[in-house]
């Protein structure tokens, strides 16, 4: 998994034996790699955690932001390369969740080519709710007022008034590209999923949450974890044992 644009898309934070299998995370909207740091450095021992960074944030700053998910699965596509290492994983949160899911689609749609052995899908509806409904742009406005209902990192994000606008752009195209996407019912991937989402997320039900399992082949699991939308800053080693758990030790290496 080694091209010239690799490097731009990837950020490792922790190092991990040799032949650790990979976790490829694909953060939320407006977030970053390093929203994947404590994650990480939870795995090191266990896994390679390799986190995507968008353009148009942290040291992708100056880049055009990418508004649309299928633009954002291309590209990471690209980044990856041909073929996907062994026993490789997708962890995706909220946003980030459909990105995974539509890289694992481009992927299993080659012939010959192999998807992540598993999706592990974070804070996120199940994109067949999204047919039924209306695409319209968000105002600004709108859009801090849906992060003032969220905890953790978006509080970070609203309290720094330069933060937040190096944060707008990214956050505008974000929102954008979550808002239309659209993907139906039928569209599923062999792999199975873990979902992943708190008790009190006020914009994700766990019942749209779960409802991701029509988009699997493989099976489903769903586990709810205490707290918001944010609900895995406060749960960190809980969710490296959930995936540990989930990843055999004998996955092949090549």
């Amino acid at each position: 998994m080694s091209n010239s644009e690799t490097g731009l898309w990837l950020r490792r934070f922790s190092e991990s034996p040799a032949g650790a299998p990979p976790l490829i995370c694909f953060p939320h909207a407006g977030g970053a790699a390093s929203s994947f740091v404590s994650l990480s450095r939870a795995l090191a021992p266990h896994a390679e955690v390799l986190a995507v960074q968008y353009p148009g944030r942290q040291d992708r700053y100056r880049e055009r932001t990418v508004a649309s998910i299928s633009g954002l699965a291309d590209a990471v596509v690209r980044a990856l390369g041909p073929d996907l290492p062994a026993g490789c994983a997708f962890f995706g949160h909220s946003m980030g969740a459909a990105v995974a899911f539509e890289v694992a689609r481009r992927y299993e749609s080659r012939p010959g080519a192999k998807g992540p052995v598993h999706l592990y899908l974070s804070a996120c509806r199940a994109p067949f709710l999204r047919e039924t409904d209306t695409f319209r742009p968000r105002e600004d406005g709108e859009i801090l007022a849906e992060l003032r209902q969220l905890s953790g990192t978006a509080q970070a994000i609203l309290a720094d008034e330069e933060v937040l606008g190096m944060a707008l752009p990214a956050l505008r195209a974000d929102y954008r590209a979550i808002d239309a996407y659209r993907a139906p019912r039928e569209a599923r991937v062999d792999c199975p999923f873990t979902v992943l989402v708190g008790d009190a997320d006020p914009i994700v039900p766990v019942h749209d949450a779960a409802a991701w399992r029509a988009h699997s082949r493989a099976g489903t699991e769903v586990t709810v974890f205490e707290g918001g939308h944010f609900y895995l800053d406060g749960h960190t080693e809980a969710l490296a044992a959930l995936i540990r758990a989930r990843t055999p030790a004998d996955r092949p290496t090549a």
